[in-house]
């Protein structure tokens, strides 16, 4: 059999390969050579021109950076070199055979043409954001995003008047009749109405006989718009989504309405309006939806974490004024702050609270009960409105983070001067300080000050360096990625504190360094493109690596929300795709690479 053909049968297998035709398979494959390589045999080195894409078939492949710290190790199937390629200049890593391992090599010319010609294999290594989609742009929002799943049913032989108490119980106006062979119609309220009550039948007969036998429905994939036209024109109220027969959830005037008004600034507006805690919390209730609503719709990641932290933050200040209605003026000024995710404007559909106090010096030890009738009001208040309590206790209702601005400087010195693990944890934690409620101007020095004399204290600099180096991203063998061995989460990938936390510290290490007073992971690593803290190539692969893991957590959550479950960070590798895979773990060997780099004193790497 000649190579080509062989080379061919083999790229077949292989995503994204596996998506051209059969000509151009053979086509690549003809222009492709094959390549042996013993063991301990160099690819290529750090400076080195790359000339070629490089796709394993058999073997292993170690790829380091410049340290020489691994970045990953490649098997069969997995390709390497095309982020030279694609960005142009000398490799910036090294790629070893650890064992006898046979290559398919694609010139560079090749996979440049390869790129331009294929639409499906360039997304497969274009690693930029999707554009983004109107949110309530119901011509291009797929069904699947907007539809309830799950809808209430009965079967056939149901009593009309079983139906109806179900109906009522669920606070429905509609009900979906299935049998075992599929879906076989719908019961709304205007049937109760208009067929039993109207008429006075018997409701013991079986709901078959006032449902609407094969109503009008659409598949998963039509769009918002397809719903809203066959509403307007059908004049109904209740659209099944079906597909090859079976029921995946129905879109209701209901939903289109929810749909249509649900935004952070109408959530914010309630809030703002809420009497009480418990009025905040039926708001904050809606985030889960919000969050999948906005995903579904391609919003950024990064602005859909601000605008959920925004909701967070008007609860935070509506719970402030409500405290002082309550205790009345505070006897001296004060400033409330979020630290964590609120802090970083960075909540996603889990968030527990982290908060604190800084009080005027001229607060007295009898001012004191008032600071801490007001911390315990706002953070139980937090904790009614689904922002649980800090398991750390990192919380104004803690006392030693409800104190005077003199003893908070004081913490910031003492954690600057001496860096034990504590100081280093605390630190990482005060360095995403952000004013929320109260006189903004007690944290203007402090954060100023801060920052000077931290970025003066190398042996301070060197600690925080290391301390953010401890949550490394989750790269092994299988398939480049490496999942939790065991437990509950047994096989799955730690999104936030495998594949988020570690971008977090670095974006953190990066404001320190440069005396950045940002305090958003992506704007802390674009200020710090900015100030040459880091270099244009190096901040870009990190936002685009942050920006895939971002994502991809979001979908998770989001996910899990429309089929019902409590959103979570823990990912299961098998749920992805060979592309969704082979991204995320580059997305993982560029973390790896630039905390290589800053734990070697390169923060600037390009």
């Amino acid at each position: 059999m000649p190579l080509s053909t062989v080379l061919a049968q083999f790229l077949a297998s292989v995503h994204p390969y596996d998506t051209l035709s059969d000509g151009d398979l053979s086509g690549l494959a003809q222009v492709c050579t094959s390549v042996e390589l013993a063991e301990g045999e160099t690819v290529f080195d750090v400076g080195d021109a790359i000339a070629h894409l490089d796709i394993i078939v058999s073997g292993e492949v170690e790829i380091e950076d410049e340290t020489h710290v691994q970045l990953s190790l490649l098997g069969p199937r997995n390709s390497f070199g095309e982020r030279a390629l694609l960005r142009g200049g000398p490799s910036q890593r090294k790629a070893v055979a650890t064992q006898p391992t046979h290559l398919i090599r694609v010139p560079a010319d090749v996979f440049h043409a390869l790129i331009a010609a294929h639409p499906k294999v360039a997304r497969f290594f274009d690693r930029r954001r999707p554009a983004r989609v109107d949110a309530k742009d119901l011509t291009v929002l797929p069904v699947d995003q907007l539809m309830s799943r799950g809808p209430v049913t009965c079967t056939p032989d149901t009593p009309i008047r079983t139906a109806a108490q179900l109906m009522a119980q669920r606070h429905i106006s509609s009900i979906c009749v299935t049998a075992p062979d599929g879906f076989r119609g719908i019961v709304t309220v205007r049937d109760m109405n208009g067929k039993v009550v109207a008429t006075g039948a018997d409701s013991s007969a079986p709901v078959a006989q006032i449902m609407t036998p094969d109503p009008l429905t659409l598949p998963p994939h039509a769009l918002g718009m397809d719903v809203l036209h066959m509403m307007m024109e059908r004049s109904i109220g209740h659209v099944p989504i079906v597909e090859d027969g079976r029921l995946l959830g129905i879109v209701t005037q209901t939903d289109l309405t929810r749909f249509q008004a649900m935004s952070s600034a109408d959530m914010v507006r309630r809030v703002a309006e809420a009497r009480d805690a418990q009025a905040m919390a039926r708001v904050t209730a809606e985030i889960p939806a919000l969050l999948a609503q906005l995903v579904g719709t391609g919003t950024r990641h990064e602005v859909i974490t601000r605008l959920i932290t925004d909701i967070a933050d008007t609860v935070t200040r509506c719970l402030l004024a409500l405290a002082e209605d309550a205790l009345g003026a505070p006897p001296v000024r004060y400033l409330w702050l979020a630290c964590g995710s609120q802090g970083r404007r960075e909540q996603t559909g889990v968030s527990d609270q982290d908060n604190c106090l800084i009080l005027s010096d001229d607060v007295t030890d009898a001012h004191m009960p008032y600071f801490a009738d007001l911390a315990k009001m706002v953070c139980d208040g937090l904790n009614t409105c689904g922002y649980v309590y800090c398991p750390g206790d990192m919380m104004a209702t803690t006392p030693r983070w409800c104190q005077p601005l003199s003893v908070w400087r004081g913490y910031f010195e003492g954690w600057i001067a001496k860096p034990n693990p504590e100081a280093q944890m605390l630190a990482s934690v005060m360095f995403d300080l952000r004013p929320i409620g109260g006189e903004a101007s007690l944290f203007d020095d402090l954060q100023a000050e801060t920052l000077a004399k931290a970025a003066r204290n190398s042996i301070f600099t060197a600690h925080m360096v290391a301390n953010s180096l401890k949550h490394a991203p989750p790269l092994g063998l299988l398939r480049g990625l490496a999942t939790i061995r065991s437990g509950e989460h047994r096989n799955m990938l730690d999104l936030k504190h495998n594949g988020v936390v570690p971008i977090v510290d670095l974006g953190r290490v990066y404001a320190l360094q440069g005396q950045l007073t940002e305090v958003n992971t992506r704007a802390r690593i674009e200020a710090a493109q900015r100030t040459g803290g880091l270099s244009a190539t190096g901040g870009a692969d990190l936002l685009e690596a942050y920006d895939l893991i971002a994502t991809m957590r979001l979908e998770h959550q989001a996910g899990q929300v429309k089929a019902g479950a409590a959103p979570d960070n823990y990912l299961s590798p098998a749920t992805l795709s060979d592309f969704e895979r082979s991204h995320l773990r580059d997305a993982f060997v560029v973390v790896k690479t630039m905390q290589s780099a800053v734990g070697a004193g390169k923060g600037a790497l390009g």
